[in-house]
């Protein structure tokens, strides 16, 4: 993982300490409603063209937005070839202790995974 988003993962972790509860909020209605077993959350800074917005960086006075997405979004829109989502799938935490993150910054893109109930250390 390159400098930049190294460094962008630790300002994403002050954010999550806030974000957290919304985005298990959401996650579990994306599976009770039957969208997805695969609950993908966006972090980013820049508007992008996927994704449902749900914290904006700009209201919060954040450093970071997230979006709500789901895996099939994402083979949709090829940010994971279709031949791959089978392996996504295995290496995917339960939705119930970890969020999915996706973020995306000048530094690249790269997926981590959150618990929500110990205290972030992405490092």
């Amino acid at each position: 993982m390159n400098e930049i988003l190294q460094a962008d993962l630790q300002s994403l972790k002050g954010d999550l300490i806030l974000f957290k509860p919304s985005i298990k909020e959401v996650s579990v209605d994306i599976i009770k409603e039957g969208i997805s077993k695969y609950p993908i959350f966006i972090a980013h800074q820049q508007k992008i063209p996927f994704g449902e917005l749900i914290l904006d960086h700009a209201e919060l006075a954040m450093s970071w937005s997230i979006s709500a997405s789901t895996l099939e979004e994402f083979v949709e829109n090829k940010l994971v070839e279709h031949d791959k989502e089978k392996v996504f799938i295995e290496s995917y935490k339960s939705p119930s202790t970890h969020i999915c993150i996706f973020i995306i910054s000048e530094g690249g893109a790269s997926f981590v995974f959150v618990p929500y109930e110990v205290k972030v250390n992405i490092e």
